[in-house]
């Protein structure tokens, strides 16, 4: 039995039935999926970035990543947010300490890749002309309106959608907790999992001008690209969103 106080859960093995998670569901997720990634997503198949300690050993820093880029200051890598159920771009400052990377082969980056597609959320998004993709690792993140300049990074990227509901209270939802939407300009009719739907006009993060885009990744995603995206659609555009 391993007691967690930070998660207030409990985690008990037993011969014969596995592994037993109790506590909130959020944590029983967070804790499978963990054990999940450690299971498949060996070091061999990825980038691997060490730091030299003061006692010249070498510490691992991330596993599982893929470097896009580095230089005498930074180590600049995207790697699989279990917290956030997506993949991020992390820049690493080298300080004093020396940093070592080990570097995948372009196999070993596709396959980690797939090993991300297996634990971020996925969706089938139909677009206004009727068109419909599957998109792995999906999530929200903001941009100047009409598709001109860069991400708003003072908006962090999301995967809920905050909605002002049509009886004046507001929720946020989280998309594992969504089985589809449905979106007509900015009113959503979300389908729950527990068959309960909610209704309401989504309401930005921001006062800042801003568009609303839906991110992820396609089966012709390039493991090399400095992204952690390939499929992007502003909001305004979808007109339904099935989540698996």
């Amino acid at each position: 039995m391993v007691g967690c106080a930070w998660a207030r859960c409990v985690v008990t093995t037993l011969s014969g039935r596995g592994l037993i998670v109790r506590g909130s569901a959020e944590v029983r997720t967070a804790l499978l999926l963990l054990a999940a990634l450690v299971t498949v997503a060996l070091p061999s198949r990825s980038d691997t970035i060490y730091q030299v300690n003061d006692q010249g050993k070498q510490v691992v820093v991330q596993r599982d990543a893929i470097v896009i880029s580095e230089d005498s200051s930074f180590v600049v890598y995207k790697h699989f947010e279990l917290r956030d159920r997506r993949v991020e771009v992390v820049r690493l400052n080298k300080g004093s300490l020396p940093y070592i990377v080990q570097t995948a082969n372009p196999n070993q980056r596709r396959q980690i890749v797939e090993v991300w597609k297996r634990f971020g959320y996925k969706a089938t998004v139909t677009d206004s002309s009727g068109k419909a993709s599957s998109v792995c690792d999906v999530y929200l993140d903001f941009y100047p309106p009409g598709g001109h300049g860069s991400l708003l990074e003072s908006v962090p990227a999301t995967t809920s959608f905050a909605v002002l509901l049509d009886n004046g209270s507001a929720d946020d939802v989280e998309f594992s907790k969504i089985r589809s939407v449905e979106i007509q300009g900015d009113h959503l009719k979300l389908d729950l999992r527990t068959d309960k739907v909610e209704e309401g006009k989504y309401l930005m993060p921001t006062t800042q001008p801003a568009e609303v885009r839906f991110l992820g990744i396609s089966d012709q995603y390039d493991p090399a690209s400095d992204r952690v995206f390939d499929f992007a659609i502003p909001l305004a555009r979808i007109k339904a969103i099935s989540f698996d």
